[in-house]
């Protein structure tokens, strides 16, 4: 416990500041610091290393969680899993709110394209695009509703791309 309170802190800082904006959207700087913990004391139980004394201890947590991020990186650029190609979905998470205090009309009509296309989705994805829409966060819906947020991210991937093109088809 005062190792994690010790270094915590640290860790969380090095972990917000070395994370691209891209992969800031999908992965909380608290999930990597617990990552780095949970890999420290499993390999010190299994006798990978021995645990060093002082300020050299926050030198191997420094190394795990650099390993961390990069692997992290890495796993979120794989091909369809590419956190570029999903990023620009965001634009749809903040639509309804950059149109408020505007002509009420076109958000109407965006808001019975969203809910065309909530339709069309199988029944066990529009409570995950309920839930983004009213602003919770993957990390919440994932937990809330028992599935992975990898998961939940493809299913939101896919509304956006359904919600692309019924977009790009109706104008």
């Amino acid at each position: 416990m005062l190792l994690y309170l010790r270094y915590a802190e640290r860790l969380r800082a090095l972990a917000e500041s070395q994370r691209s904006p891209a992969l800031a959207a999908r992965v909380d700087p608290e999930d990597i610091v617990q990552s780095v913990f949970r890999t420290f004391f499993r390999r010190a139980a299994e006798g990978q290393y021995q645990v060093p004394e002082g300020e050299e201890i926050w030198k191997l947590l420094l190394v795990i969680a650099l390993n961390k991020i990069r692997s992290l990186g890495a796993f979120h650029r794989a091909a369809r899993r590419d956190v570029r190609k999903t990023s620009g979905g965001l634009n749809y998470d903040h639509a309804a709110e950059s149109a408020a205090g505007q002509d009420e009309g076109p958000l109407a009509v965006l808001r019975m394209v969203i809910d065309e296309v909530l339709d069309a989705l199988p029944p066990g994805h529009r409570p995950i695009i309920e839930l983004r829409i009213e602003g919770h966060e993957v990390a919440e819906i994932a937990e809330q509703l028992q599935r992975s947020k990898r998961t939940v991210e493809r299913i939101l991937q896919e509304f956006r791309k359904r919600l692309d093109a019924q977009i790009s088809g109706g104008a």
